[in-house]
């Protein structure tokens, strides 16, 4: 996949990671994007064109492929954060985090696979597709379901000459990770590290250290990863 040239589309895109992809794909010399949100008129970066996305609601999904037929890229990147656990927690917020990373993904997917022979998809994944963690674990869940995804589109869609590209990450310098207070990447280099990887052709992508240890860790004890007596 070569950027230059290209018309993308991301997800997201008012803040965080979204922002970012849509300045590095402009300046990597894609032709056009198209830079969707809730609320569009929060995307500041011109030279973009804005629409109107939750992908959590089918007609704006539809409305959005209708509007950008032409789209060779797709950067699947609208994600949150509602910090909530399986056991006690509010299964409206569980559902909610499994309605945007898993089923809004596979909807942005589906609506526009059919234009995107011989293009991409970019899914924005992260670390937490490989371990759970006490507070988080809604998010773990729907991050790893939406990890399952990339691996399963990414066959269904190989005929049709579309590459699948999943970039994971841990905690990037954005909005959701504010109250974090560990090691944060500069989302600019989890972004370049997506992209690179994206035009060499990489299947996955783990853009830091966090991300490669845990999945390292995958083939071991899960005792010893989480420390369990």
């Amino acid at each position: 996949m070569q950027i230059n040239g290209s018309v993308a589309l991301v997800t997201g895109a008012n803040r965080g990671l979204g922002r970012h992809f849509v300045k590095h794909l402009l300046d990597r010399g894609a032709k056009k994007v198209y830079a969707t949100a809730r609320n569009p008129e929060k995307i500041d970066i011109p030279g973009v064109l804005r629409l109107p996305l939750d992908v959590t609601d089918p007609a704006q999904v539809a409305a959005a492929a209708a509007a950008a037929p032409d789209v060779t890229l797709l950067v699947n990147n609208a994600g949150i954060s509602t910090g909530t656990n399986l056991v006690t927690g509010d299964l409206a917020r569980i559902r909610a985090e499994l309605d945007t990373h898993f089923f809004g993904t596979l909807a942005m997917v589906r609506a526009f696979a059919p234009q995107l022979r011989g293009g991409a998809i970019l899914n924005v994944l992260s670390a937490m597709s490989w371990f759970s963690y006490d507070g988080a674990n809604a998010y773990s869940v729907a991050k790893a379901a939406q990890w399952a995804l990339t691996n399963g589109v990414r066959l269904e869609l190989a005929a049709q000459g579309t590459q699948v590209t999943g970039l994971h990450l841990g905690a990037a310098d954005t909005d959701m990770t504010a109250g974090y207070e560990g090691e944060k990447a500069d989302p600019a280099d989890i972004v370049r590290a997506g992209l690179d990887g994206l035009e060499a052709g990489a299947a996955e992508v783990v853009a830091d250290a966090w991300s490669a240890h845990v999945k390292a860790s995958l083939a071991e004890d899960p005792r010893k990863f989480y420390q369990l007596v």
